[in-house]
């Protein structure tokens, strides 16, 4: 089995990335770094920190020049950070001493390599916003379309009350217009650029630091923090936690499935898929359980995330380090769970009739109806007492409620019993989240 299931030959279509992954490679690193140089040296340049001349050359350099990551592999591994090594190498294929004296001035290695991954998550964050609208419209779409198609609803695993398909629906993807609704915020202020010089301090980065530091967000369009957060790991927590919460949401909708898709309920399909090799009855909710399997690993990355950020002094080696190791798999975890769920919801279709016959038998599902229909004309936990032993006597005699029921009180509505009448706020609930989708 490859390391990581994401860049596995074998596993890649079971743990599709789509285009994420090409943010999370070693190169992209590098070509995210050598840009924030770039911006810097220009920033530089205008406000008369370095000479303009420098500042010009170094900056379409950083457009131009193309180093291989694994040449910084040796330095990388000595220095502990890849960036002495990647201003090396740059300095050398820029070719002109007189320019390339001024790459890196006054900054750290954590600045460059913090803002480089800002950029790197903006673009994840970007791919993840369109994923998103895809599947809360996919959603939205089949939620008000089975707003008033009833199914049972199951708590502890059992028959609950009647509700609607669409309800089930618009309860799945309302913590996912969560997440949306919560990106606008998140990206203003989570996505900083970082530039403190290496205590923080800023000593060397010339008489006007914080201007510095506010024209470098202006040009790569990250947002100012207006102080050091060399060790305030807020922002990427900010960030993980939102993916892990979005994973969790997934999750709930691929538990739901695997639920829905069992021999026992058999009330949704998932196309052809999840073949077994020895059994030709079994169709598994192959999806469903991948969003399962990836909330369960995000629940550790983001146990290890925490105790990353807690740095030492002004800056902390091991955590950081960590925090290198984790945060790309919350990232791939993250874009997985999206283009799984995208395909399950496109893919998913009820089985109505199958719905219908679950709520059917005998009629259990109105029990709860029942017993504040009688509490209305004596104490209610003795209208409870008195449908339990109704319950009781249609498990026994294998007869539905309502023909118990009706006979013995024929003043009582048989609307009690009727599927239809009792979804209570199940199709307000699915159309109004279809409408929540329309004006995100």
């Amino acid at each position: 089995m490859a390391a990581t299931v994401f860049s596995s030959l074998l596993y890649s279509k079971m743990f599709p990335t789509g285009d994420t992954c090409k943010l999370w490679t070693d190169a992209a690193e590098v070509r995210a770094m050598l840009l924030v140089e770039g911006a810097l040296a220009k920033v530089q340049g205008a406000q008369g920190i370095i000479p303009e001349l420098s500042a010009a050359f170094i900056h379409r350099s950083s457009l131009e020049v193309q180093i291989d990551a694994a040449r910084l592999a040796n330095e990388t591994g000595q220095n502990g950070v890849s960036v002495p090594g990647l201003v090396t190498a740059f300095r050398t294929a820029m070719e002109a001493p007189e320019f390339s004296q001024h790459v890196h001035w006054g900054a750290t290695s954590q600045d460059i390599i913090d803002t480089g991954l800002m950029l790197r998550l903006r673009q994840t964050l970007a791919i993840q916003e369109e994923r998103l609208k895809y599947l809360l419209q996919s959603l939205a779409i089949k939620s008000r379309t089975y707003a008033k198609t009833p199914m049972a609803a199951r708590t502890y695993g059992q028959h609950a009350t009647p509700t609607s398909w669409g309800a089930v629906l618009a309860q799945w993807g309302e913590p996912i217009a969560d997440a949306m609704t919560a990106l606008p915020t998140l990206k203003n202020t989570s996505l900083l650029v970082s530039l403190s010089g290496s205590s923080g301090t800023a000593s060397v980065l010339g008489p006007d630091a914080p201007a510095t530091r506010a024209a470098l967000a202006e040009a790569l369009k990250l947002a100012d923090p207006k102080r050091s957060w060399h060790t305030d790991r807020g922002p990427i927590l900010r960030i993980s936690n939102w993916m892990c919460d979005l994973v969790a949401a997934l999750a709930t909708m691929g538990q739901g499935l695997i639920g829905l898709t069992g021999s026992d309920t058999g009330e949704v399909s998932l196309g052809n898929v999840g073949e077994s090799s020895t059994m030709p009855q079994k169709q598994n909710p192959v999806g469903p359980s991948v969003l399962v399997a990836l909330n369960n690993q995000m629940a550790g990355l983001r146990a290890s995330l925490q105790s990353a950020a807690a740095h030492q002094h002004q800056r902390d080696g091991a955590a950081w380090f960590t925090e290198w190791m984790v945060l790309p798999q919350i990232a791939l975890s993250a874009a997985t769970a999206l283009e799984i769920a995208c395909s399950v919801v496109e893919d998913m279709q009820p089985d109505i009739k199958q719905m219908t016959r679950n709520l059917g038998g005998l009629g259990l599902v109105h029990a709860e109806a029942l017993s504040f229909a009688l509490a209305k004309e004596m104490q209610r936990s003795d209208a409870q007492k008195l449908v339990k032993k109704l319950v009781a006597q249609a498990h026994s005699t294998k007869t539905p409620l309502a023909e118990i029921v009706l006979k013995a009180r024929p003043e009582l509505p048989i609307s009690l019993f009727q599927v239809e009448t009792q979804l209570g706020n199940a199709p307000t609930a699915a159309n109004a989240f279809a409408t929540r989708v329309e004006t995100l």
